[in-house]
């Protein structure tokens, strides 16, 4: 059973940086790409960013120039870095990976972990 583990949310303040980890567990044998989301209070869920097998990343337009996607294939784990914070950027944040298992690829979702910034 795939399982997922995001961390490094909590509370920032506006300017600060956070960097936020999804590693992945349990029957992968491989990972394409990651997508990150995030949810703010009484929002839909919007998408953030995405990084491909081939390290291409893309940015939501909000994000862009501030946020850094990467990955680490070897631990299977997959970074946000988050830098230039701004209240605006608070929300449940998501990793959402593609993953290969024996049963063939499958998108999973991240638990979320929460990204406050505040003054």
């Amino acid at each position: 059973q795939v399982q997922l583990v995001e961390s490094g949310g909590g509370l920032a303040q506006p300017g600060g940086s956070l960097r936020l980890s999804c590693a992945a567990s349990g029957g992968i044998s491989s990972i394409g790409t990651v997508d990150w989301y995030r949810q703010a209070p009484g929002m839909q869920r919007e998408w953030v960013a995405f990084i491909t097998t081939g390290d291409t990343t893309n940015y939501a337009a909000s994000v862009k120039g501030r946020f850094t996607v990467s990955r680490d294939n070897a631990q299977n784990t997959v970074y946000l870095q988050m830098n230039s914070l701004k209240p605006e950027d608070t929300a449940v944040y998501y990793c959402r990976p593609n993953v290969r298992t024996k049963s063939g690829w499958t998108y999973a979702w991240g638990q979320g972990t929460q990204v406050t910034v505040s003054s």
